[in-house]
């Protein structure tokens, strides 16, 4: 497996903290938010067009579990949708050089996904794939596609997506992550192992002090390699990097939780673009 870091076509000199990403990100938010919404409107479920940049954010729909549906009518995969991506390529763009289009959402078996070899699933403790949709996420996967999935809890979630990932990729052990793996540094030297959690699990403190309710369980950094020792699926357990990335601009959402989730995020596309 190749350790080198990314080409200098990718980097772009670092800037610390997260009061940087705030200020990249604050000041578009809105609008772009607005136009992502106003775009959506009027449109085919799935109007991705022919790629015409090095990146896009591409989300993976799929169908909730019956036990887990929603009665408003909106799928779990759909979670922290659009805000979640408009912030992060915001990130991107402003710390890498990588060409960030707009984001994307397409359901594993449309045949568009090929053009598109990182991909974003949520919520996957709640995912219902069918024979068909795990096959081709197989086939997505072994032809150099790449998974994140993020935001899950508990036991229950981990067997519903182990189960599912499972018959995608049989006798492929999930292991976590060395702290020397190529992807802990890639591009950002990441070292640290903070839980990342959800907006629903901040509390203000005495003196607006803000912390995290204590965690049922502890986060875990997992992976899925093929024949070749590469990476293909990145697993966000026990965390929500998702809300992270979406709220990065809030002055309550911890620092360091942010900066993590931002760095963990930006790796992993790194990554997959150079493995």
């Amino acid at each position: 497996m190749d350790s080198g870091g990314p080409p200098a076509a990718i980097m772009k000199p670092m800037a610390g903290g997260r009061a940087r990403i705030v200020a990249a990100l604050a000041i578009q938010l809105a609008a772009a938010t607005f136009a992502a919404l106003q775009m959506t409107r009027g449109q085919a479920r799935h109007p991705a067009p022919s790629p015409n940049a090095e990146f896009h954010f591409v989300r993976m729909e799929y169908v909730d579990l019956f036990q887990s549906r929603r009665g408003f009518g909106r799928g779990w995969w759909m979670q922290d949708w659009p805000a979640a991506e408009i912030h992060f390529a915001q990130g991107v763009r402003r710390l890498t050089r990588i060409d960030t289009g707009e984001g994307r959402h397409l359901p594993i078996t449309d045949d568009r996904i090929f053009d598109y070899p990182w991909l974003y699933a949520t919520q996957v403790g709640y995912w219902d794939l069918s024979e068909a949709e795990t096959n081709r996420l197989r086939q997505y996967l072994l032809r150099g596609g790449f998974l994140v999935v993020d935001d899950f809890h508990g036991p229950q979630d981990w067997q519903v997506f182990r189960d599912t990932i499972e018959r995608a990729l049989p006798d492929r052990p999930i292991l976590d992550i060395d702290p020397d793996h190529p992807m802990m540094h890639v591009l950002y030297d990441i070292n640290e192992r903070t839980q990342i959690p959800g907006l629903r699990h901040l509390r203000m403190g005495p003196g607006g002090v803000v912390f995290v309710e204590p965690q049922a369980a502890p986060p875990y950094w997992r992976a899925i390699y093929d024949d070749n020792g590469r990476m293909i699926v990145a697993i966000n357990f026990n965390m929500d990097v998702g809300d992270a990335w979406e709220h990065a601009d809030l002055p309550q959402y911890p620092e360091a939780m942010t900066g993590l989730a931002y760095r963990f995020g930006i790796n992993y596309i790194v990554y997959s673009m150079t493995h």
